[in-house]
């Protein structure tokens, strides 16, 4: 059996010191704290890309309520999800690891996977971790991260359910818990659905600190406008669907306001992965790529974050941050105290970005300066350190012409679009960035957990 499908209890001998240090201060299980911990309101869109919102420039869709969010908290503009598809892209923002140290290596559960797989029931989620700290957990929306037995959300930190097995167009049973609600579903109603769960979590748990981890299925395809929204935006069902969405999430900081939480309350949206390519309306500009491949388009994501009266307010920031990074930093936020924890849990490959965020950053600086991308069904293929990006191989940097079959090294502030390869004219760069990848790779091979089974 190689060492990148043993569980880190059988290799733990060959892991790096440093690993091991990481791995005791950053996987953690948490204790409460003396005064009420914040509560955090987790939403995720599903194939939203980076210019989808008014916000982040698409000229006919219109999103108000997302756009005072970034107004009243920090919008992201270099923000990565997990993975360019939706079981790994969940697997990484709630575990804070990149989706290969947890075994996967290609497609999303109902394709390309392996029958019966998932999230393997040792890793520690996010969600287990404010359970441990006393919060109430709630996942309304969509799971995608297993469909049976220990595989389930309830059985991976989450006290209460209301959710969708799989992507909309794979499945139409709608659970709670164990118990089937609805089959079939009726798609189009679903963000409404969600919504209206959502709130009720939030009344039910307005006395106690809670962590809601809202997935939407919008706007995955099929592409089914509510019957209240349809034909009502200027860009046609996409932006009737995405349009919703966006009133929806006013619905759920209206909550917020009436039972006096906004406050003692962090919001923060995402995207799961970029563009889907069956679905055209949906843009990524200035970005080249879609869901799927490891162009930026296919994993740069809009990410805003508001908590009035903490976080600075209208600031936007462009310094390198993943979604494996939200773990650490909420658990910062939230002022959650480490405990120790078994040994099956891994390190996690997240930092704390709470500082910068706050716009407190100091002589340490940005504790990101890296990130590895990964395909959809091929695996790892680029790495960006600082403003430059490198596809060690050029394989999936799509390039055509005599730039096929080299490196492929883009500067991503000069070329978002990633369309000149300056390989030739930085050599020792090539070098270095592909050094620095290969020792980030066979760190994490040093430390994996497989994925779940049935």
């Amino acid at each position: 059996m190689s060492s990148s499908s043993k569980v880190l209890s059988t290799s733990r001998a060959r892991i790096p010191v440093t690993l091991l240090l990481a791995a005791q201060a950053l996987t953690l299980a948490l204790a409460p704290t003396e005064a009420r911990s914040a509560n955090v309101v987790l939403i995720m869109a599903d194939d939203l890309g980076y210019h989808d919102l008014s916000s982040y420039g698409h000229p006919k869709i219109k999103t108000p309520v997302l756009d005072q969010l970034a107004a009243d908290g920090v919008k992201l503009t270099s923000f990565y999800a997990g993975a360019t598809v939706c079981t790994p892209s969940r697997i990484a923002l709630l575990t804070g690891c990149y989706p290969a140290r947890l075994g996967w290596t290609k497609g999303v559960i109902g394709h390309l996977m392996k029958k019966g797989m998932g999230l393997n029931p040792k890793a520690l989620t996010m969600a287990e971790i404010f359970q441990a700290a006393g919060h109430a957990t709630g996942l309304v929306g969509k799971w995608h991260l297993g469909d049976h037995g220990d595989l389930l959300p309830h059985r991976q930190g989450f006290d209460s359910t209301y959710y969708i097995k799989r992507s909309n167009n794979q499945t139409d049973e709608l659970w709670q818990n164990d118990q089937l609600l609805e089959k079939p579903f009726e798609n189009r109603l679903l963000t409404e659905q969600f919504t209206r769960e959502a709130s009720r979590f939030i009344k039910t748990h307005r006395d106690r600190p809670f962590f809601l981890y809202l997935p939407y299925t919008a706007p995955h395809f099929p592409i089914e406008p509510h019957p209240d929204w349809r034909d009502q935006s200027k860009f046609g069902a996409y932006g009737d669907v995405v349009e919703e969405m966006d009133h929806r999430i006013g619905e759920i900081l209206h909550t917020l306001e009436s039972e006096n939480l906004a406050s003692k309350t962090l919001v923060i949206f995402l995207s799961d992965n970029g563009p889907e390519p069956l679905t055209k309306e949906s843009r990524a500009t200035p970005f080249r790529g879609r869901k799927w491949d490891a162009l930026e388009g296919g994993t740069r994501v809009p990410c805003i974050l508001r908590w009035p009266g903490v976080l600075p307010p209208g600031k936007e920031c462009d310094h390198l941050i993943a979604a494996i990074d939200l773990l650490p930093t909420l658990s910062r936020a939230c002022g959650l105290e480490a405990r120790p924890t078994t040994a099956d849990h891994l390190p996690i490959d997240g930092v704390d970005v709470w500082p910068t965020l706050l716009g407190e950053i100091g002589n340490a600086g940005h504790p990101r300066n890296d990130l590895l991308y990964w395909h959809g069904s091929n695996g790892f293929q680029a790495i960006r350190v600082g403003q430059w990006k490198l596809f060690p191989k050029g394989k999936g940097a799509a390039l055509k012409g005599a730039s096929v079959g080299g490196p492929a090294l883009f500067h991503l502030a000069q070329d978002p679009g990633e369309t000149k390869n300056l390989s030739l004219q930085h050599s020792d760069r090539v070098k270095t960035m592909r050094e620095l990848a290969e020792k980030r790779l066979v760190a994490l091979q040093d430390a994996v957990l497989p994925l779940g089974e049935e």
